[in-house]
């Protein structure tokens, strides 16, 4: 019996560390599948021989106690009976049994012999532990992820902990890291020869409002056209949907191993649709065991269902449910006091091993989950950092160059439609497309971009910057927001006014990922975790706007209530975002408003209308208005409000209305005197009051909760289509919306930070508001989606060059002066696909013996020269460190910009950059300093063949005598002689975290 429970617990523990996944070669199933014979060896060896360890304790503990019980009654009988009455072969003497005591004593002493004899564990014992062990792990084990699902008991529904808490607000899983980011979703490509094959999702269909939905699965388009060829560009395309089986396929396809079954299907029909008799044989072609096609799509299917989480202390929640479980599991009080009781060393003696054993399994599954939880919040590397700016912010030295460079000029031509029928006309008067050095004086707000230029010019560039950050106005980031966030973190903190967002709305077919019947659960990790990071960044009169429907509001409102508190809370802001009443859900409710939830300190308000103060009569105190002056009580309840009004002059009684006056007669007698009313030339007209505007405390007054009228979705589909021609992405929020809330939320110089960029809404409205008052308001934006550089880089260069558009052409040439900058950056995937194992060295000793040991120096210290952990020895050559970055599902090498790495994990704001070359070496000197005002110079070098009397004298003489910025603080890469001067390695490794 027990070995069938621990072949059952074995093939469990398998799923646990998921063997399944053995020709998966990516993520995270690459480093398991290089430790498998070190965890197959945990769970065949180590497991079994720790239970018989665990158990042989409680066997001799229970023979030394029934030992202990026997001597004992053996002495009671013999001071009794008599020494006789123990026979030398240690049985009890019948002569003495003939007695009422001797018998009783008898029967004692042969219970006590045989539970002595009988002091050893039973298989029955090993079987239930087994079993326990078993349940336990599969109660909170679901598909790669390890869920909160804890309950009261065998019998009864789940449980949440509790600690006292006025308002409790718990979701499944709130402890733990999402990490789905979608880029393998809707975007899957390889290469087979000189071909290429793309799986591509053309309907995402998730269940709505209701988290206890149907699983999914990656089917086959049934649509025509699901696999399409083109021999002109070497590619098949193959369609697929992401939902929920129907009926028929249920009862065709089972309910076990689904997707395997999906995925031979979809081989089979692929394969049978591909012309090309060259991609079909390299299709077919069997790498491990498989097919590619079939590698292919168990891949595709496994990066797109699982590893939706990384639970930030898996060790704590496993240990603390661990308790849980026994006390309401292990022992059943119902049972206390009936025949079913079972003796009590008995269930101690299972919870002893049960949770020994167990504890050793839940270190063994934490070390794999803290090791992902190390790379995922490690600082990622800044891959790629470009700058775009207008070209009056260039030197005129420099147009020469410019002008000569093909790339730049082709963006031009395609941004700004020069040299089209419509195009240059509008701007200069004449059709040409000859860009040279006089154009570009007379077109000064073309938006140059540093992509298209080699690093040379690069750095000459930037050199002509005495203070590059203040200079640039608009950061964007390529990444998976949490990321992103992560790293700036030094940089920006409280320096963010306003932060507005746009997040998925969770509707179900949004495209937001979520693990299969956890929607909302899936949905509020993601939130909770990115709006927590964010808000470090806000001052304590910081603004957080957020866009959101009505499926997740409520959910959402509770989010900001646990990060903010009640008392941040300003306004839930509705926003009427349709006009038309046609397109209802199925209550027959035409769903048209959206909101905006509002967190924060104090908004701005509504600038006040000025335009009804006027001077009608030549009041020396300016303009006014007039003001009511009849009361709002009766005159039960206020009778000194209740007398007539006399004019002193004329002498004309206004009377008393039914609800008397809003002033007492000694107010108005005052308010006669300082001639602040207004008489109306018959008793029967109301007096009025004057009202001044030189009085007035401030410029703004109450805004509404109701905003942006006349402004909806259909405004910002329109500006896109202005802009690029065409509507390009799906409704994308409009400028004026935004307008509307960075007014409230930002002042005129503010950083307004948008981390669900989208199609960069928040970058234009930015812009047309430095526009429109001559603000200087920064923006920072980050999206991870494949249009960052096609959209949103070139809608920002777009709206810089012209604030008018129609059909992709500008209308007009008013630009403004600007410049951003991009980056891309390293990203969890790609963190994993570099780490490295040291070859040799490996501990042979066991988990058991070592308390977790082994795994943890294979983890982390076998890898610890991995790429993406920082090998700080390959910083000699600082301007060519790599890493193997993933493009269209290809691994290719990408340079680092460690420069820009450093500057924000220090949390740098830039002022100069330089680059130097002394003696055949490369110099890359940052100056800034940090957001406490400490100076700080970064020195980069290459560092091979290096005389280090010849840089220190450089260093030293060069560059930290710059009288322009004296450096309180020095790093240098590399060996140096520099005094006082600090290493970068030490410290770029402990800020990145890695």
């Amino acid at each position: 019996m027990a070995d069938d429970y621990l072949k059952k617990l074995q093939v469990l523990l398998r799923r646990l560390f998921q063997f399944e996944s053995t020709d998966l070669d990516f993520g995270i199933y690459r480093i398991i599948n290089r430790k498998r014979d070190v965890i197959e060896k945990f769970i065949e060896k180590d497991l079994i021989a720790s239970v018989d360890i665990e158990f042989g304790k409680i066997s001799e503990s229970t023979k030394v106690a029934a030992k202990k019980e026997l001597d004992d009654l053996k002495t009671t009988i013999e001071k009794t009976l008599g020494s006789s009455a123990i026979l030398p072969s240690g049985t009890f003497n019948p002569q003495f049994a003939n007695t009422p005591i001797g018998a009783d004593l008898a029967k004692q002493y042969n219970e006590k012999t045989t539970a002595f004899t009988a002091a050893s564990v039973s298989d029955e014992h090993k079987a239930e532990v087994f079993n326990h062990i078993y349940q336990f792990f599969s109660r909170y084990y679901d598909n790669g992820d390890f869920m909160s699902m804890r309950r009261y008991s065998a019998k009864q529904k789940f449980a949440v902990p509790y600690n006292g808490e006025e308002v409790l607000l718990h979701w499944a899983n709130k402890e733990q890291y999402y990490i789905k980011t979608g880029e393998y979703f809707f975007n899957y490509a390889f290469r087979v020869g000189e071909y290429t094959v793309r799986f591509h999702v053309v309907q995402a269909e998730t269940a709505m409002n209701n988290t206890k939905t149907e699983n999914r699965f990656f089917i086959l388009h049934t649509g025509e056209g699901n696999v399409s060829y083109s021999d002109k560009t070497k590619e098949l395309v193959i369609l697929f949907e992401y939902r929920a089986m129907t009926d028929s396929e249920k009862a065709t396809i089972g309910t076990r191993n689904v997707q395997d079954t999906l995925n031979e299907q979809e081989k089979t029909a692929i394969l049978a649709a591909i012309p090309d008799i060259g991609l079909r044989t390299g299709l077919k072609r069997e790498i491990d065991g498989k097919n590619l096609v079939t590698k292919h799509l168990a891949t595709y299917a496994k990066r797109n269902t699982t590893d939706y989480f990384i639970h930030k202390d898996l060790e704590g929640f496993l240990t603390q449910e661990l308790d849980f479980y026994i006390k309401n599991e292990m022992i059943d009080l119902d049972d206390l006091g009936t025949n079913k009781e079972i003796p009590v060393e008995h269930y101690l003696n299972r919870v002893r091993v049960m949770k020994e054993v167990s504890t050793n399994i839940i270190s063994f599954l934490a070390q794999i989950e803290n090791f992902q939880k190390k790379l995922f919040e490690k600082k990622k590397f800044v891959l790629i950092a470009n700058y775009c700016m207008t070209l009056d912010r260039v030197p005129e030295s420099f147009y020469g160059e410019i002008a000569k460079n093909t790339n730049q000029i082709v963006e031009w031509k395609n941004l700004y439609n020069i040299g089209e029928p419509g195009g240059q006309a509008t701007l200069t008067g004449k059709k040409s497309d000859v860009i040279d050095v006089e154009f570009l004086k007379s077109h000064l707000y073309l938006v140059l971009d540093t992509k298209f230029f080699p690093q040379e010019f690069k750095d000459r560039l930037l050199a002509s910057f005495d203070d590059i950050d203040e200079a640039t106005g608009g950061l964007l980031i390529k990444s998976e927001n949490w990321q992103a966030l992560n790293i700036l973190q030094g940089r920006y903190r409280e320096q963010v006014n306003c932060i507005y967002i746009d997040p998925p709305y969770n509707t179900g077919n949004d495209g937001f990922l979520y693990k299969d019947n956890y929607q909302h659960s899936s949905w509020l990790a993601m939130m909770g975790d990115r709006i927590y990071l964010s808000k470090s960044f806000m001052p304590s009169n910081g603004i957080f706007f957020t866009s959101i429907g009505e499926d997740e509001i409520d959910r959402l409102n509770t989010i900001f209530t646990q990060i903010f508190s009640d008392a941040a809370f300003i306004s839930r802001f509705i926003w009427k975002s349709r006009q038309n009443k046609d397109n209802r859900n199925v209550t027959g409710v035409s769903v048209d408003h959206e909101y905006v939830l509002c967190y924060g300190t104090k908004l701005r308000g509504s600038l006040r209308d000025e335009s009804q103060y006027t001077n009608p009569d030549n009041d020396p105190r300016g303009p006014w208005t007039s003001g009511n002056m009849v009361g709002l009580l009766p005159q039960d309840e206020r009778p000194n409000l209740h007398f007539d009004l006399i004019n002193p002059d004329t002498g004309i009684n206004y009377g008393k209305p039914p609800m008397g006056w809003r002033y007492d007669k000694n107010t108005m007698a005052k308010l006669i005197q300082e001639k602040r009313i207004i008489w109306p030339p018959s008793p029967d007209g109301r007096p009025r009051r004057k009202s001044f505007l030189s009085e007035l405390k401030a410029q703004y007054t109450g805004y509404s909760s109701i905003i942006a009228p006349n402004v909806f979705t259909t405004t910002g589909t329109n500006q896109m289509i202005d802009l690029f021609g065409n509507r390009e992405l799906a409704f994308p929020k409009p400028t004026l919306l935004l307008e509307e809330l960075f007014t409230q939320g930002s002042k005129e110089t503010g950083v307004i930070l948008d981390f669900f960029a989208g199609s960069g809404t928040t970058a234009q409205s930015v812009l047309n508001l430095n526009r429109r008052d001559k603000g200087n308001r920064r923006y920072i934006l980050i999206e991870m989606g494949d249009y960052f550089q096609t959209i949103i880089v070139p809608r920002i260069k777009k709206s810089v060059f012209s604030s008018e558009w129609k059909d992709g052409k500008p209308q007009n040439t008013d630009g403004i002066s600007h410049m951003f900058k991009y980056l891309s950056l390293e990203q969890y995937e790609d963190t994993l696909n570099n780490i490295d194992f040291m070859e040799g060295g490996t501990v042979q000793k066991t988990l058991m013996d070592m308390d977790g040991y082994v795994l943890r120096y294979m983890l982390d210290f076998e890898t610890r020269e991995s790429p993406c952990r920082m090998n700080v020895t390959k910083l000699e050559r600082p301007f060519e460190y790599t890493l193997r970055i993933t493009k269209d599902s290809e691994l290719h090498d990408e340079t680092v910009d460690l420069v820009e790495t450093f500057n924000y994990l220090l949390g740098l704001k830039v002022k100069r950059i330089r680059t130097f070359a002394e003696n055949g070496t490369t110099y890359r000197i940052v100056h800034g300093e940090t957001l406490s005002g400490q100076a700080t110079t970064i020195i980069w070098r290459t560092t091979p063949g290096l005389d280090l009397k010849s840089d220190k004298l450089f260093i030293e003489e060069k560059i930290l005598t710059d009288p322009k910025f004296k450096a309180e603080r020095v790093f240098i890469n590399g060996d140096f002689h520099v005094e006082g001067a600090l290493p970068i390695e030490p410290e770029f490794q402990r800020l990145m975290g890695a």
